[in-house]
Order: structure tokens, then sequence, then C-alpha cells
């Protein structure tokens, strides 16, 4: 069951009529059996075939927001292999909105499979050095981007807004199993804040940093929290080398994963949060009789890139 606000604006209410459900799945392995732990996965990654995972969740309220404001024109950042902007400018071409993704790095000799995507759904693609974008960072309200149009708004990188953590709650509130522990995997922090924010009290919130020398993340979550929240932690020690590093141990784990399972991960995100799960797992980290929930935040169009 998809949890829809009443507040939600025609369209995108329209839009998320065509949403599976994001079901709990059980992992069976002998592994979690021997340590007494229950781990179970939050697979966002079905609820749309494009706008998949925690990219419709961040996306929503935003884009809900733009559209009673009656802007036309959605502005973002993102990489050539962008999660973002590829839910972003699918979704503005089904609302009718125009979309301009500005991209890290000089344009490409040869576009990627996203790239083209973004192109095929009317994005505007800017290119910028890297320099340049990671000034952009600064801006996080809607109207901060400098030169910004009256009919324009700004989404931050991966739509960081506070925005956002009202559709993360909803995912929260779709879980109708007790459990001990939520972990997601942390590119901007905003999953894991919306998660924090809506999960009680006394359950643990974990987040799995995709990116090394992340430790800015925890101001980020910190800061995008509307209060103080003592329940959460993130692990920096599972990012193999970099964002979307990867080395041979972490994709021998995630194909050992799917062909035990069914089911796929992607190595930039959910399959590094994963791999860390088993390997604290492994390492008795969690007292038997926990039960752990998951989220697969989807993006396997990714995959794509590794291909390439």
């Amino acid at each position: 069951m998809i949890v829809t606000s009443n507040n939600l604006h025609p369209h995108l209410r329209e839009i998320e009529k065509s949403f599976s459900p994001s079901p709990l799945s059980p992992i069976n392995d002998p592994l979690l059996h021997a340590h007494g732990i229950e781990l179970w996965l939050k697979r966002d990654d079905l609820l749309h075939p494009i706008i998949s995972g925690n990219k419709w969740r961040k996306l929503k309220y935003s884009l809900n927001d733009a559209l009673n404001l009656g802007k036309d024109t959605i502005i973002s950042m993102g990489g050539a292999h962008s999660n973002h902007l590829h839910a972003l400018a699918y979704t503005g071409k089904l609302l009718n909105l125009k979309t301009h993704g500005i991209i890290r790095g000089e344009q490409p000799a040869h576009i990627t499979a996203t790239l083209k995507d973004l192109q095929d759904w009317d994005m505007r693609l800017t290119y910028i050095s890297r320099t340049e974008y990671r000034h952009l960072r600064q801006y996080h309200g809607h109207q901060d981007l400098p030169n910004i149009k009256p009919n324009e708004y700004w989404l931050p990188e991966g739509g960081a807004t506070p925005l956002a953590l009202k559709g993360v709650a909803e995912l929260v509130t779709e879980i109708d199993i007790p459990y001990d522990i939520l972990c997601a995997p942390c590119g901007t922090g905003t999953t894991l804040a919306g998660m924090i924010n809506a999960a009680p009290a006394e359950k643990s919130v974990i987040g799995f940093a995709a990116l090394k020398n992340a430790h800015f993340l925890n101001d980020d979550v910190t800061n995008l929290l509307p209060s103080t929240h003592f329940n959460w932690k993130i692990n920096h020690n599972y990012h193999f080398g970099g964002f979307a590093k990867t080395t041979p141990e972490l994709m021998r784990f995630i194909k050992k994963f799917a062909d035990s399972t069914g089911i796929i991960l992607e190595p930039v995100y959910t399959g590094k949060m994963l791999f860390a799960l088993y390997d604290l797992i492994t390492n008795n980290t969690f007292k038997p009789g926990l039960r752990i929930i998951a989220i697969h935040t989807g993006g396997l169009q990714g995959l794509r890139g590794f291909n390439e």
C-alpha cells in the first residue's frame, strides 16, 4: 500500500496511481539465521520502472510545492548517471514541466544512457566544472539560485530539501511489522533524515555513507532535521574507495545476493549498504534477536553506467 497525502496536487496523485506497492521481503540466509538476526528489505525499487525508490519519495512534495506555486520549470543538479535527474526528467515530462539539469563535469564524448534519457525527456542540460558544481551546493531554498526567474524552482542535489522528509516519512509509515533498526544508504543524507524524523524514538536508524570522507553528512542530516534526535548514526566504513567506486569483493557479494534472493542491487548505494550489514552481522555487531529493515532505494538504471 502506497501512502498518499490528501493534499497532493491532482497531477501528482494521477502519477502515483500507476505505482506498485513497495513490499517488505524477508531475506532468508543461513548466515543471518546463525547469528539470530532477521533482515528484511523494503522494496522501493519496485515502486515504478523509472521513478523508483527514494527518488520519488524525495521529489514528491517538492514538485507538489512547485506546482502549487505555479512554477513551470524545475532546475536541479547531478552527475552523468544521476538517478535523481533521471527521475526528475521523466516526472517533469509527465507533468508538462520544463526541466533543466546542471551536470557535473565536461560533456562526455560518448553520451551516457542516463543523459540520453534526459535528452529524450526534454531536459535541458548544462555542463559545468566540478568547482562550479561544488559551489552550487550552498543554495538550498527553492529561490536561492542566483539569477533564478520567477517561473523557476531550484531543487538542490539529490532533492535534499525539508519537503523531501515528508515523502520519506511515508516510506516509514508503510512498514507494518515490528522492527528494531532501520537502515538506508546515504548520498546526500536526505532519505536518512526523513527516516530519523519519522521513526519512533526507541528505534535505531543507521545510514551507510556511499562517499569517502563524508563526515559532513552528519551535519547535513542534522541541518535537515526539524528537531534534535539521538537515535541515529552514519557508518563511514563501507564506501569502497569513494562514490561509485567498487571492488571485486563488493561485486561478488552483489552477484551472490542476486543469485540467492533474486533481488538485483546496484553497487553505488544499496549494494554497499547490504554488504556492510552482512559484514557487521558476521562480526557479531548486532545482538541476536534483532529485526533489521533495510531500504532498497532503487536506482537500478545506474547499472547501465557500469556496463558502459
